[in-house]
């Protein structure tokens, strides 16, 4: 057996400064914290002090307005702004405007008429979790939702107005999205 170089295990050559960042409100000293929500920088002096801020700061991108454009809804420029969800194109008159522009993703998509209330359409909207689901447009008199992508041809065992799209270990299937009904083909 060899012996050990203490040279590797000197404590002057490996020894780690501690380095820490005072509260520019208290004075006292930041530590990363961790919720659940997430982790972020905190006083250590808290609940005296409550000085927090996120621990990675996220580039947010300056308002743009987009020459040449009018809001529909009151005549205003619009504008590409940064928000929770990313990026979006909204009016510059907000609060007074709230006017969001909608991205389609598939813009060739057949319109498919909700099957609960018959009037609004099956839009593909995004939680704020990131998954994708499809909500009717005529949303909050119609709160008919459906997790998985619809398919315009109705249920021949039920009769409801739509089917699903799902997919599973034995490949892709239809299936009716009501609960009551047990209806399922291959794709």
């Amino acid at each position: 057996m060899s012996k050990i170089d203490q040279q590797l295990f000197s404590a002057h050559e490996h020894a780690l400064e501690k380095e820490f960042e005072l509260c520019p409100t208290c004075g006292c000293e930041l530590s990363v914290k961790h919720s659940k929500h997430g982790s972020f920088v905190g006083c250590n002096n808290y609940p005296t002090c409550d000085y927090t801020r996120p621990l990675v700061q996220h580039e947010s991108i300056e308002t743009q307005v987009i020459s040449g454009s009018s809001c529909p809804e009151c005549g205003h420029e619009l504008a590409v702004k940064s928000g929770r969800f990313g990026i979006f194109i909204g009016c510059t008159h907000y609060p007074e405007c709230h006017h969001i522009e909608k991205h389609d993703h598939n813009q060739d998509a057949e319109v498919i008429t909700c099957p609960h209330c018959q009037k609004g359409q099956l839009e593909s909207r995004t939680s704020r979790y990131g998954k994708t689901f499809f909500a009717c447009s005529a949303y909050p008199k119609c709160k008919y939702i459906v997790n998985y992508p619809p398919v315009n041809q109705a249920c021949p065992d039920c009769g409801f107005g739509i089917l699903v799209e799902r997919k599973g270990a034995a490949g892709s299937r239809l299936e009716c999205p009501q609960k009551t009904c047990k209806y399922k083909r291959p794709l």
